[in-house]
């Protein structure tokens, strides 16, 4: 008793309860944010005290740093942890909003992307923001204002431990309670949504901080032996190609035209009683083209750029952040090189700055030839331009003569950007009215598919006047979701149902188009993911992929598994969806409850986990340095300079 009144005169009484006030602040503010701005599916008691407590072990721990300032810097001190700690948790609310995901140490490095962002971003801020801040606002006033008085005497190191020892001892109380509802909650952390719900946002950051440091240090560490279980594995996973479409493409240019933010509810859709898609939706009956209505975007943080990263190296995107950014100097085995010794001449058409998603240096790893970006673009007008660079219809008509002046075959991909968040787009532009439901984004985004669907029919039409048609094959895909589950309930409205978690997993479905000539078209139902483009097309072109490191298998091959597995470890096959910890029954939408069908389940989810692991292993180490396919040529990276006049390749 002693010893606990000798400490007690030693904490001041002046700062005490200012500190006190801003570790009650945070913790309330931290947990009214987790409850209210995200979807973290709390279910029962303990999750919900979790979901309670878990703020307060990280704000006592963080704000108690100030205690061992001196004199009035200690003042300045909680006010400075407080602020970024606000921001902080503010920065992954409004993130939130669109992405349906948190804030990753990669992803705040992505730095050249944001000042792209910037009109993204402002559609998502809410005037309610500002009560983000009424506690920030209060806690300056109290640190600067005269009538509160302040205390100069400094802690001793003795009074500051039981304050970190109480906070360490609430948080290693939650990891225990959290442990308990979920097991190895920290070694299958593919969801982060499980991690901010049991942990909270600020252990969630320190958990993503040690998992990336992780990440960064494989590199250092791997070596040749590290690829042997991956060769192997993608080996005996190959499938292989379909006789009847093996090389149906053989010798043909080949143009990727990706679909930014569409998905596969858009086909044969009528916004009162008005298609929204006239043109692609006839192209699902053309007799050249083959419509895949069960395939299904794989991406996670890096969205646009990990789709193309599936789609080029068959290699599943990182857990958090970009590979774009994060490993742009790695070794790849993408399709522009594997198609070099064919004679391909490869190209990338993009309306934005080169930089944005690190496109001008990944590429070079990729093997692209040339990459024509805003630079190539000119001779714009104001109405020509969307958020993120050029709109559809004038960009794919500038684009024709750079892609008539392709040296043949070649291999060639346009990314499209009208279609994009927050769907802004002149009136004047438009041919189709608004949803009304409400929901601003979800309204808008017709507008903008339209024009976009338009602008393919443009393109077709220019293939066609270039001569290029009957000698191209023609792949169309949708990159990513353009509407997130945070807005389930104005697509219900849209849609005549409830967004239930299986029909949340069916609205990731994104089209898949293949068109070539003299091809037998039709409704293909197989269920696929953007990981089986790469081997899917090279069979295609009559390019077999058996020694490459490639996770997807052959769409159109007899031997292809129908599993989709998605970045957060889910997954959705003919018979089973995985969402979260419950699997269901695509056809009745119920919870699976035959213990049969549930082992089933369970082997299925750990088979994909095992890929998505063995594919982490590949990007995370480098090891494709270590490992050469016979026959293939390695790219060197320094052998390619995008900066070169476009009229160059005209003399090739």
């Amino acid at each position: 008793m002693k010893n606990m009144k000798s400490t007690t005169k030693k904490i001041t009484n002046k700062f005490v309860p200012l500190f006190l006030l801003a570790v009650v602040m945070m913790w309330m503010k931290t947990y009214l944010t987790q409850k209210t701005q995200f979807k973290l599916d709390v279910d029962g008691v303990l999750q919900e005290f979790l979901l309670f407590i878990n703020p307060l072990g990280s704000a006592l721990l963080l704000l108690s740093l100030s205690l061992l300032f001196k004199g009035k810097r200690k003042y300045i001190s909680l006010l400075f942890i407080y602020v970024v700690m606000s921001i902080f948790l503010y920065a992954n609310a409004v993130y939130y909003r669109f992405f349906s995901d948190f804030l990753t140490l990669p992803t705040l490095f992505q730095t050249q992307n944001f000042g792209d962002l910037g009109g993204s971003i402002v559609t998502l801020i809410q005037p309610a923001d500002l009560l983000f801040f009424v506690d920030v606002a209060l806690l300056i006033y109290l640190v600067f204002s005269k009538r509160v008085p302040k205390e100069t005497k400094n802690f001793k190191t003795k009074a500051v431990i039981p304050a970190i020892t109480m906070a360490l001892a609430i948080s290693f109380l939650n990891l225990g309670l959290a442990e308990s509802d979920r097991p190895e909650l920290l070694t299958r952390g593919f969801d982060r949504n499980y991690i901010v719900k049991y942990l909270g946002m600020y252990n969630y950051a320190l958990y993503d901080t040690v998992e990336t440091l992780k990440s960064s240090s494989q590199r250092v560490l791997a070596d040749s032996d590290d690829g042997t279980e991956v060769v192997n594995y993608t080996k005996s996973n190959y499938a292989s190609p379909n006789e009847a479409y093996f090389g149906a493409a053989e010798g043909m240019n080949v143009v990727y035209l990706h679909l930014e933010s569409f998905q596969t509810f858009l086909m044969d859709y009528k916004l009162n009683g008005e298609e929204v898609t006239p043109f692609l939706n006839s192209l699902i009956g053309e007799e050249n083209t083959m419509y895949f209505d069960n395939f299904f975007h794989q991406t996670a943080q890096g969205k646009t750029s990990d789709a193309e990263f599936m789609l080029e190296n068959s290699l599943f995107g990182l857990p958090k952040g970009s590979a774009f950014i994060t490993k742009g100097q790695n070794t790849y085995q993408a399709a522009p090189a594997l198609l070099k010794d064919k004679g391909y001449t490869s190209a990338v058409f993009h309306g934005n700055n080169g930089t944005f998603w690190n496109r001008s240096e990944i590429y070079k790893s990729f093997g692209y030839d040339h990459f024509f970006d805003i630079e190539s673009y000119t001779n714009l007008t104001d109405q020509d331009m969307a958020e993120y660079g050029v709109m559809d219809k004038p960009f794919f008509e500038q684009s024709a003569p750079l892609l008539e002046s392709l040296p043949e075959p070649f291999y060639s991909k346009f990314i499209t950007v009208a279609h994009h968040f927050p769907y802004k787009i002149d009136p004047a532009l438009t041919t189709i009215e608004k949803a009304a439901t409400g929901d601003a984004s979800v309204d808008n985004y017709f507008q903008t598919a339209r024009y976009a669907d338009e602008a393919i029919e443009q393109f077709f039409t220019q293939l066609e006047e270039s001569g290029l048609a009957d000698n191209t094959m023609v792949v169309m895909y949708g990159d990513h979701y353009g509407i997130s589950d945070n807005h389930n309930a104005a697509m219900g409205q849209l849609l005549g149902k409830e967004i239930t978690p299986v029909e949340n997993t069916k609205l990731q479905r994104v089209p898949l188009f293949i068109h070539v000539p003299g091809m037998e078209g039709g409704v293909n139902h197989t269920y696929g993911g953007q990981i089986d483009l790469l081997p899917t097309v090279m069979h295609l072109l009559g390019v077999d992929t058996q020694n490459n490191v490639q996770f997807g298998t052959d769409l159109l091959s007899p031997e292809h598994e129908e599993l989709v597995t998605f970045r957060n470890g889910d997954f959705a096959s003919p018979e089973i969806y995985a969402v979260g910890e419950q699997f269901y029954n695509p056809e009745t939408g119920l919870p699976i409850e035959d213990e049969k069908q549930l082992e089933i389940a369970e082997n299925l989810q750990e088979h994909g986990t095992y890929e998505l692991q063995l594919s982490d292993r590949v990007v995370n180490g480098d090891l494709l340095r270590f490992y050469t396919p016979p026959g293939f040529e390695p790219i060197d990276p320094a052998d390619y300079n995008y900066q070169v006049d476009p009229a160059v390749i005209e003399g090739e």
